[in-house]
Protein backbone atom coordinates (compact mmCIF):
# COMPACT_ATOMS: atom_id res chain seq x y z
CA UNK A 1 0.00 0.00 0.00
CA UNK A 2 1.21 3.31 -0.98
CA UNK A 3 0.48 6.98 -0.44
CA UNK A 4 -3.03 7.87 -1.87
CA UNK A 5 -4.63 4.78 -0.92
CA UNK A 6 -8.23 5.03 0.92
CA UNK A 7 -7.99 3.99 4.32
CA UNK A 8 -10.76 3.36 6.99
CA UNK A 9 -8.69 3.98 9.84
CA UNK A 10 -10.09 6.19 12.65
CA UNK A 11 -7.06 7.24 14.79
CA UNK A 12 -6.06 11.41 14.34
CA UNK A 13 -3.04 12.46 14.19
CA UNK A 14 -3.42 13.44 18.59
CA UNK A 15 -4.51 10.27 18.87
CA UNK A 16 -1.39 9.13 17.14
CA UNK A 17 0.77 11.18 19.09
CA UNK A 18 -0.72 9.66 22.65
CA UNK A 19 0.07 6.11 21.74
CA UNK A 20 3.43 7.08 20.60
CA UNK A 21 4.42 8.85 23.97
CA UNK A 22 2.97 6.06 25.61
CA UNK A 23 5.27 3.54 23.79
CA UNK A 24 8.17 4.59 24.22
CA UNK A 25 7.59 6.07 27.65
CA UNK A 26 8.07 2.28 28.95
CA UNK A 27 9.31 0.79 32.18
CA UNK A 28 13.18 2.01 31.50
CA UNK A 29 12.17 5.84 32.58
CA UNK A 30 11.81 4.84 36.12
CA UNK A 31 15.15 3.14 36.47
CA UNK A 32 17.50 3.97 33.57
CA UNK A 33 18.41 7.63 34.83
CA UNK A 34 19.84 5.78 38.21
CA UNK A 35 21.66 3.23 35.33
CA UNK A 36 22.98 5.52 33.19
CA UNK A 37 24.27 8.34 36.70
CA UNK A 38 25.80 4.98 37.59
CA UNK A 39 27.76 4.38 33.74
CA UNK A 40 28.76 7.88 33.44
CA UNK A 41 27.84 10.00 36.45
CA UNK A 42 26.54 13.66 35.56
CA UNK A 43 27.74 12.98 31.85
CA UNK A 44 25.23 10.76 31.31
CA UNK A 45 23.32 13.76 30.63
CA UNK A 46 25.34 14.04 27.55
CA UNK A 47 24.13 10.24 26.58
CA UNK A 48 20.38 11.65 26.86
CA UNK A 49 20.93 14.48 24.98
CA UNK A 50 22.82 12.49 21.90
CA UNK A 51 19.71 9.89 22.31
CA UNK A 52 17.26 12.55 22.16
CA UNK A 53 18.87 13.72 18.54
CA UNK A 54 19.09 10.58 17.07
CA UNK A 55 15.41 9.77 17.66
CA UNK A 56 14.58 12.43 15.26
CA UNK A 57 16.22 10.72 11.95
CA UNK A 58 14.93 7.50 13.50
CA UNK A 59 11.50 8.43 14.41
CA UNK A 60 11.17 10.01 10.94
CA UNK A 61 12.38 7.26 8.59
CA UNK A 62 10.06 4.75 10.35
CA UNK A 63 7.07 7.11 10.54
CA UNK A 64 7.91 7.54 6.63
CA UNK A 65 7.78 3.88 6.27
CA UNK A 66 4.39 3.69 7.59
CA UNK A 67 3.12 6.11 5.74
CA UNK A 68 4.10 5.06 2.14
CA UNK A 69 3.57 0.97 3.72
CA UNK A 70 1.16 0.74 6.28
CA UNK A 71 1.05 -2.78 6.91
CA UNK A 72 1.05 -4.46 10.48
CA UNK A 73 3.64 -6.63 9.88
CA UNK A 74 5.94 -3.01 10.60
CA UNK A 75 9.60 -3.58 10.39
CA UNK A 76 9.61 -7.38 9.60
CA UNK A 77 7.21 -5.85 6.36
CA UNK A 78 9.79 -3.76 5.56
CA UNK A 79 12.79 -5.77 5.99
CA UNK A 80 10.65 -8.49 3.26
CA UNK A 81 10.29 -5.92 0.64
CA UNK A 82 13.80 -4.51 0.74
CA UNK A 83 15.49 -7.75 1.36
CA UNK A 84 13.96 -10.92 1.01
CA UNK A 85 12.16 -13.64 3.62
CA UNK A 86 15.81 -14.23 5.39
CA UNK A 87 16.22 -10.23 6.53
CA UNK A 88 12.46 -11.11 7.67
CA UNK A 89 13.08 -13.99 9.77
CA UNK A 90 16.68 -12.83 11.33
CA UNK A 91 13.97 -9.16 12.38
CA UNK A 92 11.46 -11.98 13.88
CA UNK A 93 13.98 -14.03 15.96
CA UNK A 94 15.67 -10.52 17.38
CA UNK A 95 12.30 -9.45 18.48
CA UNK A 96 10.54 -12.59 20.25
CA UNK A 97 14.53 -13.89 21.88
CA UNK A 98 14.74 -9.96 23.01
CA UNK A 99 11.40 -10.22 25.12
CA UNK A 100 12.55 -12.66 28.01
CA UNK A 101 15.81 -10.66 29.55
CA UNK A 102 13.77 -7.27 28.54
CA UNK A 103 10.61 -8.56 30.53
CA UNK A 104 13.12 -10.28 33.44
CA UNK A 105 14.45 -6.09 33.24
CA UNK A 106 11.51 -4.23 33.31
CA UNK A 107 10.32 -6.63 36.41
CA UNK A 108 13.29 -6.08 38.31
CA UNK A 109 12.87 -2.14 37.54
CA UNK A 110 8.96 -2.07 38.93
CA UNK A 111 10.17 -4.91 41.77
CA UNK A 112 12.83 -1.98 42.85
CA UNK A 113 10.09 0.47 43.35
CA UNK A 114 7.43 -1.94 45.15
CA UNK A 115 10.38 -3.56 47.49
CA UNK A 116 11.75 0.30 48.65
CA UNK A 117 7.98 1.25 49.49
CA UNK A 118 7.77 -1.72 51.88
CA UNK A 119 10.97 -1.18 52.63
CA UNK A 120 12.70 -4.43 51.57
CA UNK A 121 15.01 -2.40 49.23
CA UNK A 122 17.74 -5.12 48.85
CA UNK A 123 18.38 -7.58 46.02
CA UNK A 124 15.96 -10.47 47.61
CA UNK A 125 13.31 -8.15 48.01
CA UNK A 126 13.27 -6.41 44.90
CA UNK A 127 13.80 -9.59 43.04
CA UNK A 128 11.22 -10.95 44.79
CA UNK A 129 8.45 -8.87 43.44
CA UNK A 130 9.92 -8.57 40.50
CA UNK A 131 9.14 -13.00 40.10
CA UNK A 132 5.52 -11.77 41.68
CA UNK A 133 4.69 -9.59 38.60
CA UNK A 134 6.06 -12.22 36.09
CA UNK A 135 3.83 -14.31 37.36
CA UNK A 136 0.77 -12.42 37.12
CA UNK A 137 1.56 -10.95 33.65
CA UNK A 138 1.89 -14.81 32.58
CA UNK A 139 -1.30 -15.94 34.21
CA UNK A 140 -3.25 -13.18 32.87
CA UNK A 141 -1.71 -13.63 29.70
CA UNK A 142 -2.61 -17.38 29.63
CA UNK A 143 -6.08 -16.46 30.79
CA UNK A 144 -6.78 -13.82 28.07
CA UNK A 145 -6.72 -10.75 30.20
CA UNK A 146 -6.19 -7.81 27.78
CA UNK A 147 -5.63 -3.75 29.04
CA UNK A 148 -7.93 -1.84 26.94
CA UNK A 149 -6.32 1.02 24.54
CA UNK A 150 -8.06 3.82 27.00
CA UNK A 151 -6.34 1.96 30.39
CA UNK A 152 -3.04 1.37 28.29
CA UNK A 153 -3.54 5.56 27.39
CA UNK A 154 -4.62 6.27 31.42
CA UNK A 155 -1.08 4.51 32.38
CA UNK A 156 0.67 6.45 29.91
CA UNK A 157 -0.84 9.67 31.09
CA UNK A 158 -0.56 9.06 34.53
CA UNK A 159 2.86 7.94 34.16
CA UNK A 160 4.04 11.36 32.74
CA UNK A 161 1.85 13.24 35.29
CA UNK A 162 4.51 11.03 38.00
CA UNK A 163 6.96 11.84 35.86
CA UNK A 164 6.52 15.87 35.74
CA UNK A 165 5.30 15.68 39.49
CA UNK A 166 8.50 14.68 40.17
CA UNK A 167 10.53 16.70 38.47
CA UNK A 168 8.98 20.01 39.68
CA UNK A 169 8.73 19.09 43.07
CA UNK A 170 12.45 18.24 43.48
CA UNK A 171 13.98 20.88 41.40
CA UNK A 172 14.42 23.69 44.42
CA UNK A 173 16.78 20.94 45.78
CA UNK A 174 18.82 20.89 42.87
CA UNK A 175 22.72 21.23 43.92
CA UNK A 176 25.58 22.53 41.45
CA UNK A 177 27.67 20.73 43.52
CA UNK A 178 25.80 17.22 42.17
CA UNK A 179 27.36 18.19 38.67
CA UNK A 180 30.72 17.65 39.86
CA UNK A 181 33.07 16.06 38.71
CA UNK A 182 31.34 16.22 35.42
CA UNK A 183 32.87 13.07 34.17
CA UNK A 184 34.06 10.69 37.29
CA UNK A 185 34.42 8.12 34.33
CA UNK A 186 35.80 9.79 31.55
CA UNK A 187 33.73 10.93 28.64
CA UNK A 188 34.26 7.17 27.14
CA UNK A 189 31.72 6.11 29.40
CA UNK A 190 29.15 8.37 28.01
CA UNK A 191 29.19 5.76 25.14
CA UNK A 192 28.43 2.77 28.03
CA UNK A 193 25.53 5.01 28.81
CA UNK A 194 24.09 5.66 25.50
CA UNK A 195 24.05 2.09 24.89
CA UNK A 196 21.90 1.15 28.03
CA UNK A 197 19.61 4.56 27.07
CA UNK A 198 18.84 2.74 24.06
CA UNK A 199 16.08 0.52 25.83
CA UNK A 200 14.35 4.11 26.94
CA UNK A 201 13.50 4.98 23.29
CA UNK A 202 12.89 1.32 21.92
CA UNK A 203 9.72 1.78 20.75
CA UNK A 204 9.69 4.10 17.78
CA UNK A 205 9.05 1.50 15.53
CA UNK A 206 5.77 0.20 17.34
CA UNK A 207 3.63 2.84 15.76
CA UNK A 208 4.26 1.26 12.35
CA UNK A 209 2.19 -1.27 13.13
CA UNK A 210 -0.96 0.87 13.64
CA UNK A 211 0.41 3.12 10.05
CA UNK A 212 -3.23 1.61 8.83
CA UNK A 213 -5.30 2.41 11.23
CA UNK A 214 -4.80 6.35 10.93
CA UNK A 215 -7.55 8.26 8.85
CA UNK A 216 -4.82 9.80 6.09
CA UNK A 217 -0.87 7.98 7.25
CA UNK A 218 0.63 10.06 4.91
CA UNK A 219 -0.17 13.09 7.11
CA UNK A 220 -1.16 12.35 10.02
CA UNK A 221 1.63 10.03 10.96
CA UNK A 222 4.29 12.18 10.74
CA UNK A 223 2.60 14.64 12.46
CA UNK A 224 2.15 12.65 15.87
CA UNK A 225 5.58 11.53 14.96
CA UNK A 226 7.00 15.30 15.28
CA UNK A 227 5.14 16.02 18.13
CA UNK A 228 5.94 12.30 19.98
CA UNK A 229 9.54 13.54 19.67
CA UNK A 230 9.73 16.96 21.00
CA UNK A 231 7.33 15.54 24.07
CA UNK A 232 9.43 12.68 24.72
CA UNK A 233 12.46 14.25 24.49
CA UNK A 234 11.58 16.83 26.79
CA UNK A 235 10.15 13.91 29.17
CA UNK A 236 13.74 12.57 29.55
CA UNK A 237 15.96 15.32 29.67
CA UNK A 238 14.07 17.07 32.63
CA UNK A 239 13.95 13.85 34.68
CA UNK A 240 17.56 12.62 33.74
CA UNK A 241 18.45 16.58 34.90
CA UNK A 242 16.45 16.31 37.86
CA UNK A 243 17.86 12.73 39.19
CA UNK A 244 21.28 14.11 38.76
CA UNK A 245 21.33 17.45 40.29
CA UNK A 246 19.05 16.65 42.95
CA UNK A 247 19.58 12.88 44.38
CA UNK A 248 23.73 13.40 43.24
CA UNK A 249 25.77 10.21 43.45
CA UNK A 250 22.86 8.93 45.72
CA UNK A 251 21.06 8.51 41.85
CA UNK A 252 23.27 5.69 41.34
CA UNK A 253 22.62 3.59 44.66
CA UNK A 254 18.88 4.18 44.37
CA UNK A 255 16.97 1.37 42.72
CA UNK A 256 13.89 3.65 43.23
CA UNK A 257 15.33 7.25 41.37
CA UNK A 258 11.64 8.64 40.89
CA UNK A 259 10.23 7.66 44.08
CA UNK A 260 13.61 8.95 45.63
CA UNK A 261 12.65 12.85 43.95
CA UNK A 262 8.85 12.28 44.54
CA UNK A 263 9.99 11.50 48.29
CA UNK A 264 12.35 14.60 48.01
CA UNK A 265 9.77 16.93 47.26
CA UNK A 266 6.50 15.35 49.59
CA UNK A 267 7.88 13.25 52.02
CA UNK A 268 8.36 9.53 52.85
CA UNK A 269 4.92 8.56 52.00
CA UNK A 270 5.63 9.50 47.95
CA UNK A 271 7.62 6.15 47.47
CA UNK A 272 4.18 4.53 47.80
CA UNK A 273 2.53 6.06 45.43
CA UNK A 274 5.63 5.84 42.89
CA UNK A 275 5.13 2.48 43.81
CA UNK A 276 1.90 1.93 43.08
CA UNK A 277 2.21 4.11 39.69
CA UNK A 278 5.59 1.94 38.42
CA UNK A 279 4.17 -1.63 39.79
CA UNK A 280 0.92 -0.46 37.18
CA UNK A 281 3.01 0.79 34.51
CA UNK A 282 5.25 -2.42 34.40
CA UNK A 283 2.60 -4.44 34.25
CA UNK A 284 0.82 -3.12 31.39
CA UNK A 285 4.07 -2.66 29.83
CA UNK A 286 4.88 -6.15 30.40
CA UNK A 287 1.42 -7.45 29.25
CA UNK A 288 1.21 -6.17 25.85
CA UNK A 289 4.98 -7.77 24.84
CA UNK A 290 4.06 -11.13 26.31
CA UNK A 291 0.69 -10.84 23.98
CA UNK A 292 3.11 -9.28 21.15
CA UNK A 293 5.49 -12.08 21.61
CA UNK A 294 2.93 -15.19 22.26
CA UNK A 295 1.88 -14.03 18.88
CA UNK A 296 4.91 -13.16 16.99
CA UNK A 297 6.08 -16.86 18.20
CA UNK A 298 2.87 -18.69 17.22
CA UNK A 299 3.19 -16.84 13.44
CA UNK A 300 7.24 -17.43 13.02
CA UNK A 301 6.69 -21.21 13.47
CA UNK A 302 3.54 -20.75 11.16
CA UNK A 303 5.41 -19.18 8.19
CA UNK A 304 8.22 -22.00 8.43
CA UNK A 305 10.73 -19.41 10.38
CA UNK A 306 11.09 -20.95 13.70
CA UNK A 307 10.82 -24.58 14.78
CA UNK A 308 8.37 -26.76 16.84
CA UNK A 309 4.75 -26.80 16.58
CA UNK A 310 4.24 -23.24 18.81
CA UNK A 311 0.69 -22.35 19.53
CA UNK A 312 -0.02 -18.76 21.08
CA UNK A 313 0.35 -20.58 24.74
CA UNK A 314 3.27 -22.74 24.20
CA UNK A 315 4.58 -19.63 22.69
CA UNK A 316 3.84 -17.67 25.58
CA UNK A 317 5.38 -20.54 27.72
CA UNK A 318 8.42 -20.31 26.01
CA UNK A 319 8.75 -16.63 26.34
CA UNK A 320 8.22 -16.89 30.27
CA UNK A 321 10.32 -20.15 30.89
CA UNK A 322 12.88 -17.97 29.34
CA UNK A 323 12.06 -14.81 31.50
CA UNK A 324 12.18 -16.48 34.78
CA UNK A 325 15.71 -18.56 33.42
CA UNK A 326 17.19 -14.84 32.47
CA UNK A 327 16.06 -13.19 35.79
CA UNK A 328 17.41 -16.35 37.78
CA UNK A 329 20.27 -16.15 36.28
CA UNK A 330 20.92 -12.55 37.11
CA UNK A 331 19.79 -13.14 40.54
CA UNK A 332 22.42 -16.09 41.47
CA UNK A 333 25.06 -13.54 39.72
CA UNK A 334 24.31 -10.71 41.38
CA UNK A 335 24.89 -8.36 38.55
CA UNK A 336 21.39 -6.34 38.30
CA UNK A 337 19.15 -5.49 35.07
CA UNK A 338 21.70 -3.91 33.49
CA UNK A 339 22.81 -6.89 31.36
CA UNK A 340 19.47 -7.90 30.77
CA UNK A 341 19.23 -4.47 29.35
CA UNK A 342 22.09 -4.50 27.22
CA UNK A 343 21.08 -7.94 25.61
CA UNK A 344 17.76 -6.83 24.49
CA UNK A 345 19.40 -2.90 23.43
CA UNK A 346 21.79 -5.35 20.90
CA UNK A 347 18.98 -6.89 19.47
CA UNK A 348 16.99 -3.20 19.15
CA UNK A 349 19.97 -1.93 17.53
CA UNK A 350 20.41 -4.71 15.21
CA UNK A 351 16.24 -4.84 14.06
CA UNK A 352 16.77 -1.09 14.06
CA UNK A 353 19.77 -1.16 11.47
CA UNK A 354 17.88 -3.34 9.57
CA UNK A 355 14.87 -1.71 9.42
CA UNK A 356 16.75 2.16 8.24
CA UNK A 357 18.58 0.23 6.04
CA UNK A 358 15.14 -1.07 4.48
CA UNK A 359 13.88 2.93 4.57
CA UNK A 360 17.18 3.60 2.53
CA UNK A 361 15.88 1.17 -0.03
CA UNK A 362 12.39 1.83 -0.10
CA UNK A 363 11.82 5.18 0.36
CA UNK A 364 11.75 7.62 -3.05
CA UNK A 365 15.41 9.55 -3.64
CA UNK A 366 15.76 12.80 -2.91
CA UNK A 367 12.28 12.79 -0.09
CA UNK A 368 12.58 13.53 3.40
CA UNK A 369 12.14 10.18 4.42
CA UNK A 370 14.95 8.99 2.73
CA UNK A 371 17.50 11.68 4.04
CA UNK A 372 16.30 10.93 7.75
CA UNK A 373 17.03 7.48 7.01
CA UNK A 374 20.49 7.85 6.21
CA UNK A 375 20.60 9.69 9.33
CA UNK A 376 19.33 7.51 11.34
CA UNK A 377 21.49 4.71 9.58
CA UNK A 378 24.52 6.81 10.67
CA UNK A 379 23.99 7.29 14.37
CA UNK A 380 22.46 3.54 14.51
CA UNK A 381 25.88 1.70 12.74
CA UNK A 382 27.70 4.11 16.12
CA UNK A 383 25.25 2.73 18.27
CA UNK A 384 25.63 -0.94 17.20
CA UNK A 385 30.22 -0.47 17.75
CA UNK A 386 29.27 0.76 21.28
CA UNK A 387 27.01 -2.88 22.06
CA UNK A 388 30.42 -4.25 21.57
CA UNK A 389 30.21 -7.95 23.18
CA UNK A 390 26.33 -7.38 23.60
CA UNK A 391 25.93 -7.94 19.93
CA UNK A 392 27.09 -11.77 20.05
CA UNK A 393 23.39 -12.46 21.24
CA UNK A 394 21.59 -11.07 18.08
CA UNK A 395 24.22 -12.29 15.89
CA UNK A 396 23.70 -15.76 17.37
CA UNK A 397 20.02 -15.19 16.83
CA UNK A 398 20.47 -14.20 13.36
CA UNK A 399 22.75 -17.01 12.59
CA UNK A 400 20.09 -19.52 14.03
CA UNK A 401 17.72 -17.97 11.99
CA UNK A 402 19.34 -18.52 8.89
CA UNK A 403 20.31 -21.89 9.80
CA UNK A 404 16.91 -22.85 10.44
CA UNK A 405 15.63 -21.61 7.27
CA UNK A 406 18.10 -23.27 5.30
CA UNK A 407 17.89 -26.05 6.72
CA UNK A 408 14.02 -26.02 6.20
CA UNK A 409 13.69 -25.36 2.98
CA UNK A 410 16.17 -28.25 2.12
CA UNK A 411 14.21 -30.52 3.78
CA UNK A 412 11.12 -29.56 1.96
CA UNK A 413 12.99 -29.76 -1.56
CA UNK A 414 13.87 -33.18 -0.38
CA UNK A 415 9.89 -33.72 0.26
CA UNK A 416 9.07 -32.30 -3.40
CA UNK A 417 11.93 -33.11 -5.23
CA UNK A 418 10.85 -33.59 -9.11
CA UNK A 419 12.46 -37.51 -8.99
CA UNK A 420 10.58 -38.33 -6.32
CA UNK A 421 7.67 -41.49 -6.66
CA UNK A 422 3.83 -40.18 -6.83
CA UNK A 423 3.34 -41.69 -4.00
CA UNK A 424 6.25 -40.61 -1.70
CA UNK A 425 5.58 -36.99 -2.92
CA UNK A 426 1.40 -37.33 -1.89
CA UNK A 427 2.72 -38.90 1.49
CA UNK A 428 4.84 -35.84 2.02
CA UNK A 429 2.10 -33.22 1.51
CA UNK A 430 -0.28 -35.39 3.39
CA UNK A 431 2.42 -35.41 6.11
CA UNK A 432 2.77 -31.55 5.99
CA UNK A 433 -1.20 -30.74 6.08
CA UNK A 434 -1.25 -32.95 8.99
CA UNK A 435 1.77 -31.01 10.98
CA UNK A 436 -0.19 -27.62 9.68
Amino acid sequence: MTTGTEHTGRLTAAQGTAMYVGAVLGTGVISLPALAAEAAGPASLLAWLALVLLSAPLAGAFAALGARHPDGGGVSTYARLAFGDRAAAVVGWCFYFAVPPGAAAAALFGGGYVAAAFGEATPTGTAVAAAVLMAAVTAANAVGLRLTGRLQLGLAVLLVVLILGAVLLSLPHARTANLEPFAPHGLAAVGSAATLLVWAFAGWEAITHLAGDFRRPERDLPRATAAAVVLVGLIYLSVAFAVTAVLGPAAAESDAPLGELMATGLGGSARVLAAGAAALLTFGAMNAYYAGAANLGAALCRDGALPGRLTRGRSLAVVSTLAFLALGGTVLAGVGPAPLVLLSTGCFVTVYAIGVAAAVRLLPRRSAGRRAAFGALVAVLALLALSGRYLLWPLALSGAALLYLRWSRSVQERRYRPGASPNSRLNALAKANSEE
